[in-house]
């Protein structure tokens, strides 16, 4: 009769392990809206290299949360309940990385990304994709912690996700972004412990595309996320769009200019 194997977790399983421990103990629910990109998927055909949709939706996220200040609060249960807000937005983005041999969710914590360019956003999602673990300080500390023993990693969560609001703002983020839709799959309902996590499907031929937001209701009702979402929709397909347009105009009068020489 053939047997199993068993198999120790690894660094990152540790991680996600813990991640999900404590998302459990946030009553979160989703809120989806559809929104039509075609317009900037248009935009985006006309740049090479083109910024990503992560970079597009993290900076319109983060700018929608400049003006709805739930977006940037958390639940606290100890000593007493009450709601910390942050003074900006930290983004934490979840990342595929292979770590000896196996593949394991790294997150990017990319500070106050609506002041950023979506150049100058992507380029810092790239370094995160690219560069050596080893270099990056996020990683690290991730898999500094996960090293530890459970008891210890157990109550260094517990101490970040129910006392220090400041704490957890710069250890885990102020909302959470995880996407898979690349890969022709989305998830319905994510499970995060931060306050807001932010996620979108499949981007169809013609443009159209769910976008979801889990949301911690202790912190915020469904009305206001259901405006963030209608915001967000705004910023994506004015102020993003007119990013994008700019870095169009700017390549086409670089190769006129090119023309113009020859």
């Amino acid at each position: 009769m053939a047997s199993g194997r068993t198999i120790s977790l690894s660094l990152p399983r540790r991680f996600v392990g813990d991640l999900v421990h404590f998302a459990h103990q946030v009553p979160t629910i989703p809120v989806q809206r559809q929104f039509n990109v075609a317009a900037l998927e248009l935009l985006r055909g006309q740049l090479s290299p083109r910024p990503s949709w992560v970079a597009l939706f993290t900076k319109a996220y983060a700018q929608v949360a400049v003006e709805f200040s739930e977006l940037r609060r958390c639940y606290l249960t100890f000593p007493w309940a009450r709601l910390y807000e942050h003074s900006e937005s930290i983004a934490s983005v979840g990342i595929e990385r292979m770590y000896e041999g196996e593949p394991g969710v790294f997150f990017a914590h990319i500070h106050s990304p609506e002041k950023l360019t979506l150049l100058a956003l992507e380029a810092e999602l790239r370094r995160y994709k690219d560069d050596p673990i080893e270099k990056i300080a996020d990683f690290q500390t991730e898999l500094r912690v996960s090293k530890l023993p459970q008891m210890v990693r157990r109550f260094a969560w517990w101490y970040v996700t129910h006392f220090r609001g400041y704490r957890k703002a710069q250890w885990m983020g102020t909302y959470g972004v995880s996407v898979y839709s690349s890969l022709g799959s989305e998830s319905l309902h994510q499970l995060t412990p931060l306050t807001t996590a932010l996620n979108y499907g499949v981007i169809h031929d013609n443009g159209d595309v769910m976008v979801r937001v889990t949301y911690d209701h202790r912190g915020m009702d469904g009305a206001t996320v259901a405006r963030a979402l209608n915001r967000l929709d705004e910023v994506l397909n004015h102020d993003i769009a007119s990013e994008l347009r700019g870095l169009v105009n700017v390549k086409t009068h670089a190769s006129e200019t090119v023309k113009s020489a020859g």
